[in-house]
């Protein structure tokens, strides 16, 4: 028998170890090269795809990503399984098996479950590659579907790269192998463990860091920004001594509880758990970390999907509005035009908003100079086209008096102070106005004319625009649809009837939607394949960690069982512990999660939470599966052991 052969039969006797490996990895390639396939692909390099240019660069970003997590995933199986073979290396070592033998050994064992892996992730990248195509073709709504393609630069790049990935991480394996003494590869299984302790100073930091980060991410919105970085650092701190200490003192404290630790098997699983617990807890803690970043990318994609087209209405409150300069402009779009031209195509008019203001220089909050453009106009206009508008509440406004109006919902980030002092000039004149605060969240679309509405008191509004030429005012048209989704393609006609000298005046809110529905589309379809490689990779980490103490546990359990006791016993503690691996991460990622959830709900000033509930329950599910397929093949090898 020469090196590979003996390589593939070690590989065919430990496959239960490397089954969760070859997957993750598979997985890995398979999405790597469908990102690579539409890179790559000639209609995308020739630019017969209209827009795929950004959704090449989100892929290409994908790619470094995928490439990056994959390199420490297969560094940490790769001394996962190395840890379960030490005792094997030193009998072959005592044997008279030379360490760089065993080093060529290694190799061709990790090599060739690499190219299995990279083998059956490329064909499997080439199966769903159409899917894949159909979906962004869809999303992209191009004429015809994406033809299906195998680039050559795809191929290449998916070989090479995991090629050159597995190969660096044998040799890393491979050296620490080389460095080993045979003493201490045959005693590797046999070190004895010591009791688990937990530092109550220690214990007493993870409550502070978690508590710490927990009300920052709760309570700030306007200055996420600058406390993402600390609350970050706080959180996972917070989760690296909450496994390593706080998880053994509350297990000490379990075992404190004599009503509940003396009860049937009890007393075996929790204490067999305080050690897996702390021998498992960095596992515990990169696997609730990854959890919490899938958990939070995952639900701000998707409130970022769900919520586009609320954002943009928001934005946007008019579905065709345009301006004219000067009272009185016969050159204008001719509003009786676009409505009968509506009508014709039988789109009922909700709303519409005729509003004639002035363009006058504002100074936002904190800003030393008035480098901001606002819209003045009454109180009256506002109220008009407030009406209908959920989050616009009326406003009464006392002489001397005014309101800055934001068109984007930003939580409370404060543009205009309450109390603050301002003042107006038109045409040689000056009025101060007392800011009574700011409202947030628009009434009328406002593109290139201003930043924000400045709202008066109806009497003032009348006595500054009487100062104000004619040629001077703006007049502002808006008109809202009844189901404007239904009408793209009547609001295109509509637009599409103008004079083409006048086209670019008219702004249309369907013409930002196809971006926005479609860039939100692309982004929620690649951060689901980019989340579930997470999950997949996360979870496999607690899997190996499973199999790399299988004898030893197998051990243990037959003990038990020569002192009398039962399977179903045996088989009730082995729930429990497996379970409370696997469930732990999810409870802890999820509680991160949802305060990363209240932050984005600050700064939003919208509610995420059922969006935030469906995907943390999404992913439980996806967990207890896991669970399920995990447990059912550590009972299989422990019947066969």
């Amino acid at each position: 028998m020469n090196f590979r052969q003996l390589a593939l039969k070690n590989i065919q006797g430990n496959w239960h170890r490397y089954v969760a490996f070859f997957l993750s990895s598979a997985f890995s390639v398979m999405v790597f090269y469908m990102f690579g396939s539409f890179i790559y692909h000639p209609d995308v390099v020739n630019g017969h795809i209209i827009a795929a240019s950004l959704v090449k660069q989100g892929l290409a970003a994908c790619q470094v990503l995928i490439v990056v997590f994959s390199f420490f995933f297969v560094l940490y199986a790769s001394f996962a399984f190395l840890k379960t073979r030490k005792k094997e290396f030193g009998l072959l070592t005592l044997f008279g098996m030379t360490r760089s033998q065993i080093c060529r050994l290694m190799f061709y064992e990790q090599m060739m479950i690499g190219l299995l892996s990279i083998g059956v992730g490329i064909g499997a990248g080439m199966l769903f590659s159409k899917l894949f195509f159909l979906a962004i073709g869809r999303l992209l709504q191009t004429d015809s579907p994406i033809r299906f393609a195998v680039p050559p630069q795809a191929l290449l790049q998916t070989v090479v790269g995991f090629l050159a990935l597995f190969l660096a991480m044998t040799l890393f394996a491979m050296l620490s192998v080389g460095r080993s003494q045979i003493i201490t590869l045959l005693r590797a299984a046999k070190q004895p463990k010591k009791p688990p302790v937990a530092s109550p100073w220690l214990t007493a930091l993870a409550v502070f860091c978690l508590g710490s980060g927990y009300y920052l991410a709760f309570t700030t919105s306007k200055l996420i920004m600058v406390l993402m970085l600390p609350i970050i650092f706080l959180t996972v701190l917070g989760t690296y001594f909450l496994f390593t200490q706080a998880s053994v003192a509350i297990i000490r404290r379990l075992q404190s509880m004599t009503g509940l630790y003396y009860n049937r098997t009890n007393l075996i699983a929790i204490s067999q758990l305080a050690f897996k617990i702390k021998d498992n807890a960095r596992t515990l803690f990169v696997v609730s970390v990854l959890s919490a970043v899938i958990l939070t990318a995952s639900g701000t994609l998707y409130v970022y999907y769900k919520n586009a087209d609320n954002q943009l209405v928001e934005q946007f409150p008019n579905t065709i509005s345009f301006t004219e300069q000067g009272l009185g402009a016969s050159k204008g779009i001719d509003p009786d035009k676009i409505k009968a031209a509506l009508a014709a195509e039988g789109a009922s008019l909700k709303k519409e908003v005729k509003i004639t203001g002035v363009q006058v220089p504002l100074k936002l909050h904190g800003s030393q100079v008035s480098d901001t453009t606002a819209l003045l106009i009454s109180e009256a206009d506002y109220n008009r086209a407030a009406e209908g508008i959920e989050y616009a509440a009326p406003l009464q406004i006392r002489p001397g008096h005014a309101v800055f109006s934001y068109p984007y919902r930003m939580g409370d980030v404060v543009l205009m102070e309450k109390g603050s002092q301002r003042t107006v000039q038109l045409n040689g004149q000056t009025w101060p106005l007392e800011m009574d605060g700011q409202v947030t969240g628009g009434v009328i679309n406002l593109l290139d004319e201003a930043i924000g509405l400045l709202v008066v008191n109806d009497g003032e509004y009348a006595s500054m625009m009487g100062k104000v030429p004619d040629d001077r005012k703006i007049v502002y048209y808006g008109f809202e649809l009844d189901r404007w989704q239904d009408h793209l393609d009547t609001v295109a006609k509509v637009k599409k009837s103008v004079p083409e000298e006048q086209r670019k005046q008219l702004f249309t809110r369907t013409s930002v939607y196809a971006s926005s529905k479609q860039s939100s589309s692309l982004t929620l379809l690649i951060g689901l394949f980019v989340s579930f490689l997470f999950f997949v990779a996360s979870a496999s980490m607690l899997y190996f960690k499973l199999f790399t103490e299988l004898q030893e546990d197998d051990h243990q359990y037959r003990a038990l069982m020569r002192i009398g006791m039962s399977v179903p016993e045996i088989r009730r503690i082995i729930n429990v512990q497996i379970g409370l691996l696997f469930l732990l991460p999810v409870v802890v990622g999820a509680a991160h999660a949802a305060f990363a959830y209240k932050t984005l709900a600050n700064l939003l000033s919208i509610n995420v939470w059922s969006y935030g509930t469906l995907v943390i329950s999404i992913f439980a599910v996806l967990q207890f599966g896991y669970f399920l397929l995990t447990r059912r093949a550590y009972m299989g090898q422990m019947k066969s052991l």
